[in-house]
C-alpha cells in the first residue's frame, strides 16, 4: 500500500509539478491561510503529501503525518513528521493541536467508518476550541471529473462533509461550497499575482471553484 501510494503521487506530481505547486500554496498560505491561522499556532497538516501547506505556512509548531514514504524528504526542517495513517494520531499528544489541516484527502478514505474514525482523532488532538480546516474536491460540482482519479473513493460535498463534522461533535463555522478550482493539474494560470487576485475576487469563485473550504471547531466540552 505505502508503495502505491509514493506511485501514484509521483507520477501524478510529476505531471502538475512540485515548484508549481509549492509556489502556488506559497501565495494561499500567505494571502488567505493564514488570516485563519495565527502565528503562534501548533498546526497538524494531515495527509500532508509534499508539504505544500505546512511548507509554507507560518506557525510555531508544525507537526505533519502522512503514509507516503516520500514526504519527508520534501518537508522544511521545522516540520515534525510522523508516518502514520490518520486514523491512528497516537505520536500526537491529546488537546495539544491548535489547528489541523488537511487538503484532498478525505476521497480517498474507503468508507464513511474510516472517516469518522480520522474525525475522532482529529477531535482528541485538538485544543478545546481549536479548529479543523478542509480542503476537498465538491461532488456537486466536480462530478464529471471526480472519478478519473483511481484512488478516488469517499464522495463529499460541503453539505454532506459539515453533517458529518456536527454528528462527529463538532461546530461547523465555515462553509464556503466553490473555493478553489478542481486541480493544478491542467493548463490554468498559476501566476502569483493571479493567484493572488483569484482570491480578492470571490464572486469568480463561484464560476471556477469545484473544491469545498469548511472550517469546524472542537466543543469546549
Amino acid at each position: 500500500m505505502n508503495d502505491d501510494v509514493s506511485t501514484i503521487y509521483r507520477d501524478r506530481f510529476a505531471n502538475t509539478g512540485l515548484a508549481k505547486r509549492q509556489r502556488v500554496w506559497s501565495v494561499l498560505c500567505e494571502d488567505f491561510f493564514s488570516k485563519l491561522i495565527a502565528p503562534n499556532s501548533t498546526v497538524l497538516d494531515v495527509a500532508c503529501g509534499y508539504g505544500e501547506f505546512s511548507n509554507n505556512i507560518t506557525a510555531a509548531h508544525k507537526f505533519a503525518v502522512d503514509l507516503n514514504p516520500d514526504s519527508p524528504k520534501y518537508l522544511n526542517p521545522d516540520v515534525v513528521f510522523t508516518r502514520t495513517a490518520a486514523t491512528d494520531l497516537s505520536a500526537i499528544k491529546s488537546d495539544s493541536i491548535d489547528v489541523a489541516f488537511t487538503s484532498n484527502f478525505l476521497e480517498h478514505l474507503k468508507s464513511k467508518d474510516e472517516c469518522n474514525a480520522v474525525f475522532a482523532e482529529i477531535r482528541r488532538v485538538l485544543k478545546p476550541g481549536g479548529r479543523f480546516i478542509v480542503l476537498g474536491p465538491n461532488i456537486r460540482y466536480c462530478y464529471a471529473q471526480y472519478w478519473d482519479y483511481y484512488d478516488h473513493y469517499l464522495p463529499l460535498s460541503d453539505l454532506s462533509l459539515a453533517e458529518g463534522l456536527r454528528i462527529a461533535n463538532y461546530d461547523v463555522v465555515r462553509v464556503i461550497d466553490r473555493f478553489l478550482p478542481y486541480t493544478m493539474n491542467n493548463n490554468t494560470p498559476t501566476r502569483d499575482f493571479l493567484v493572488r487576485l483569484y482570491l480578492k475576487m470571490p464572486f469568480a469563485w463561484r464560476f471556477l471553484g469545484k473544491q469545498f473550504l469548511v472550517i469546524a471547531q472542537k466543543k469546549a466540552s
